[in-house]
C-alpha cells in the first residue's frame, strides 16, 4: 500500500514537471497562484491568531485535560467529549478541535491533574482549582495569556468579567500578567422561602414576609397535618449542615434565620478595621442558636432532621410531608421537579422574607470563581483558549440560529454543561436579572424571539406553553415558569443587600486545621440546637476555635492581607514614578 502511495506521488510530480516544462509564461504565473495562496493562508493564520473569531486555515488539534460529568453528562447517545454539538460548532466557526488526553470527574479529576503536574506530562489546556493554579504559577509552567485576551477575546467576554468588578481576573493575575481565564459563577441571591400555597389557603395563613411568618406557618403545618398524612407533617425542613457552605447557595439551609441576627457562619468577614474574621465565632450567631433551639423544642422545625439525607428530604417533600423549606430560586428543578410530577396540584410557591427591621434582605455573596482554565507554558496556540470562551458564551448564545436545534435539544435534555470542552461557565454577574427580564418582555409581546440569545429561546417556549395551558403543564414547563419568571422576579427588589464575604487562599495551616475545627462547629451547633447542650457553651466553643488553629488561621490571613496590601502600594508608587519620568 505504501508503495503504491509513493509511486502515485511521483506520477503526480512527473506529470506537473512536463506540465511546467512545456509552458514557461504558465510556469510564472503558477508560482504567483502558489504564493498568493501562501499569501492568504498566512493572512488568515493571522487573523486566527490576533482576533476572536478568526478560522485557522488548518485545524488546530490541542491536547486536553477533561473533567467531566456523570452519565457522559447526558449526552446523547454516539455522541462523545471529542465529538459533540459544542466541539462541532468550534470546529467550524474557528476551526479548533480538542483531544481528550485525560478525561475524568469530581475529585479523582483533581488527583490526576496533581498527577499529570508532577510528572510534567501536562496537557495543553486544563481546567484547575485556584489552589493547582497557584502552585503551577509558582513552578513557571502556566503561559502568560495577558496579550491573548486583549486580542482574542470578545468584547462581550470582556463586558461578562466586568460585571464582577476587577477583583475576578486579579485572582489569577501575577505580576501584572494574566496567566488564567476563571469561571464565573451567578449571583444566585438570597435563598427563597418555599411554600405549599394550597395549603396556606385551605388553613387560612397569610403571605409570609418575615422571620415570625415563617414560624407560625411551619408550626401551623406541623400541628394541623394538611394533606392529613398519616405520619404526620414535619414542619419546617433543616439541613444538618444549617447553611451553605463557603460560596455555595444550598437547599434547606437556615442563612435566613442567622442573617435577620446580623450573623453569617461559615463565611470569612472583615471587621471595622478591615480585619478577617470568622463568621461562626461571632456573638449574634449564639443568638441565633438560642432561637433555633427554642423552634426545634416547639416543633417548628423538623424534629428528625439530624438524621435525614437530601435524598430523605426530597421523598418528604413529594410525599406530602414537608410543605415549607429555604432554598435558591432553582428550587423547582431540584427538589419540586418530582413533587409536581407525583402531585401536579401541589402549588408550590417562592416568597422573599425579611432578615432586617427595615425591610432589608440580606445574604452573603458567592464566591466569584471556583476554577480556572489555564494554558502550559510553551503551548504554540495560547489564544485558542478566549477564541473557544468567545464562540461557547458570545458567539453560539446571542449569534447563532441553531439551524440543526442541537443546542435547544442539549437545554430541554438536561445536557450537563460539562459537555462543553471547556467545562467552566461564562455569564454576567447579573445574569438571572437579565434573563427575567428578557423573558417577561417575549411573553408579553415586547421582545421577539431573534433578540433572545439562544438560552432564552428555550426557557421562552417552555414558558410560554405552562401559561397557554397551566392545569396540563409538564413538570418541565412548570419548573422553567416557576423558577425562571416567579422565583427570578423577586431578586431584584431593591431591598436585597449582599454582604461582602472574603475567601482567603487556602494554606498548610487552613488545611491542617479546617476539618478539625469545622467539625468542632458543627458538633456544638447541632447539641445546641436539639438541646443536648446549653447555649453557654457555644461560649466554650469560640474558646476552643481559637486555641485549637483558629486564631493561627486568622494571624495567617492578617499577614497575607497587609503582604498584599504592601504589594499593591509598591505598584502604586511606580505608577506614579513612571508618570513623573
Amino acid at each position: 500500500m505504501m508503495q503504491k502511495k509513493i509511486a502515485a506521488g511521483l506520477a503526480v510530480l512527473l506529470a506537473a514537471g512536463t506540465i511546467l516544462g512545456g509552458c514557461g509564461e504558465s510556469g510564472a504565473a503558477g508560482n504567483d497562484s502558489v504564493s498568493d495562496a501562501a499569501g492568504n493562508e498566512a493572512a488568515a493564520l493571522t487573523e486566527a491568531k490576533t482576533t476572536p473569531y478568526g478560522r485557522y486555515p488548518e485545524t488546530i488539534t490541542y491536547t486536553l485535560a477533561k473533567m467531566t460529568g456523570v452519565n457522559n453528562s447526558n449526552l446523547p447517545e454516539g455522541e462523545t467529549y471529542e465529538d459533540n454539538a459544542y466541539t462541532r460548532l468550534i470546529r467550524e466557526i474557528i476551526n479548533v478541535q480538542n483531544e481528550d488526553v485525560y478525561e475524568n470527574y469530581g475529585d479523582t479529576y483533581n488527583v490526576g491533574i496533581s498527577t499529570m503536574i508532577a510528572t510534567g506530562n501536562i496537557a495543553d489546556i486544563m481546567v484547575v482549582d485556584q489552589k493547582t493554579m497557584n502552585a503551577m504559577q509558582k513552578n513557571d509552567q502556566l503561559a502568560d495569556l495577558t496579550e491573548v485576551y486583549a486580542n482574542c477575546a470578545s468584547d462581550r467576554i470582556k463586558d461578562i468579567y466586568a460585571s464582577y468588578g476587577e477583583e475576578i481576573l486579579q485572582g489569577c493575575t501575577f505580576d501584572g500578567k494574566l496567566m488564567a481565564f476563571p469561571e464565573t459563577n451567578i449571583s444566585d441571591g438570597p435563598n427563597l422561602l418555599w411554600v405549599r400555597k394550597d395549603w396556606m389557603e385551605k388553613l387560612g395563613l397569610s403571605v409570609p414576609e418575615t422571620i415570625d411568618d415563617v414560624k407560625h406557618i411551619a408550626l401551623t403545618f406541623a400541628e394541623e397535618n394538611p394533606a392529613n398524612q398519616e405520619m404526620g407533617n414535619i414542619g419546617l425542613a433543616v439541613s444538618t449542615t444549617l447553611y451553605g457552605g463557603t460560596g455555595i447557595s444550598s437547599e434547606y439551609g437556615m442563612n435566613l434565620i442567622f442573617a435577620s441576627f446580623g450573623a453569617y457562619p461559615g463565611r470569612w468577614l472583615t471587621d471595622a478595621e478591615g480585619m478577617p474574621v470568622y463568621g461562626s465565632v461571632q456573638p449574634n450567631v449564639k443568638d441565633a442558636l438560642g432561637m433555633l433551639a427554642d423552634w426545634y423544642q416547639e416543633g417548628v422545625l423538623d424534629r428528625d432532621f439530624l438524621i435525614r439525607t437530601q435524598d430523605d428530604i426530597a421523598d418528604l417533600i413529594a410525599q406530602g410531608r414537608c410543605g415549607i423549606f429555604f432554598a435558591p430560586w432553582w428550587a423547582p428543578n431540584n427538589p419540586l421537579w418530582r413533587c409536581h410530577e407525583t402531585d401536579p396540584e401541589a402549588d408550590w410557591q417562592p416568597f422573599l422574607i425579611r432578615t432586617g427591621k427595615d425591610g432589608s434582605v440580606r445574604y452573603c455573596n458567592e464566591k466569584l470563581t471556583g476554577n480556572y482554565v489555564v494554558v502550559r507554558k510553551g503551548y504554540e496556540y495560547p489564544e485558542i483558549v478566549p477564541k473557544i470562551l468567545s464562540v461557547m458564551f458570545d458567539y453560539m448564545r446571542y449569534s447563532y440560529d441553531d439551524p440543526r436545534g442541537e443546542f435547544q435539544q442539549y437545554y430541554t435534555g438536561n445536557i450537563d454543561p460539562t459537555a462543553r470542552p471547556l467545562a467552566i461557565n461564562l455569564d454576567y454577574n447579573q445574569a438571572l436579572t437579565i434573563c427575567y427580564e428578557n423573558l417577561q418582555a417575549a411573553l408579553n409581546g415586547e421582545k421577539s424571539e431573534d433578540e433572545l440569545e439562544i438560552l432564552e429561546r428555550s426557557f421562552e417556549k417552555v414558558c410560554r406553553a405552562y401559561l397557554e395551558n397551566p392545569k396540563t403543564a409538564s413538570a418541565e414547563e412548570w419548573s422553567a415558569y416557576l423558577s425562571r419568571i416567579k422565583a427570578c422576579s423577586l431578586l431584584s427588589d431593591e431591598k436585597i443587600q449582599r454582604v461582602n464575604t472574603i475567601y482567603p487562599t487556602r494554606t498548610k495551616t487552613t488545611e491542617a486545621y479546617r476539618y478539625t475545627l469545622k467539625e468542632l462547629e458543627s458538633e456544638t451547633f447541632l447539641k445546641i440546637i436539639r438541646g443536648e447542650s446549653e447555649l453557654s457553651s457555644f461560649d466554650d466553643f469560640v474558646k476552643e476555635w481559637q486555641e485549637e488553629g483558629g486564631d493561627e488561621i486568622i494571624q495567617e490571613m492578617i499577614q497575607e492581607r497587609k503582604s498584599l496590601s504592601s504589594q499593591e502600594d509598591q505598584k502604586a508608587e511606580e505608577k506614579t514614578e513612571e508618570k513623573t519620568e
